[in-house]
């Protein structure tokens, strides 16, 4: 069983960087899509991006798009989610997200689609 461990969360101010990485245990990790989601308080989870089992494909919401870089290393177990130009509508708890046995070049948006999920790492971003 895959188990997912968020981490690089923290405070940023506005227009500042974070990157979270998504640790994942087992050995089957290069046949997981993977996702990244977000909560903000009061609000419903949303989807932020997404990377395919092989890495090849990408999608990211529009909120996101030009800022915020998702990427994999299939090697290592671990995706990461490269976060720039922050602001404070970013804020949220970010979980990591994993689907077992995906086609190498699909990606998902909807939340579930995914078996596996992360505990959370909380991202602040100050104005």
């Amino acid at each position: 069983q895959v188990q997912l461990v968020e981490s690089g969360g923290g405070l940023v101010q506005t227009g500042g960087s974070l990157r979270l990485s998504c640790a994942a245990s087992g050995r089957t990790f290069g046949n997981y899509a993977m996702g990244w989601f977000r909560r903000a308080p009061a609000k419903e989870r949303e989807f932020v991006a997404s990377v395919s089992a092989s890495g090849g494909s990408t999608d990211y919401a529009d909120s996101v798009k030009g800022r915020f870089t998702v990427s994999r290393d299939n090697a290592k177990n671990t995706m990461s989610l490269q976060m720039s130009s922050l602001n404070p509508e970013d804020t949220a708890v970010y979980y990591c997200a994993a689907r077992r046995n995906s086609l190498q070049r699909v990606t998902y948006r909807a939340g579930v689609a995914y078996d596996l999920w992360g505990q959370g790492t909380q991202v602040t971003v100050s104005s």
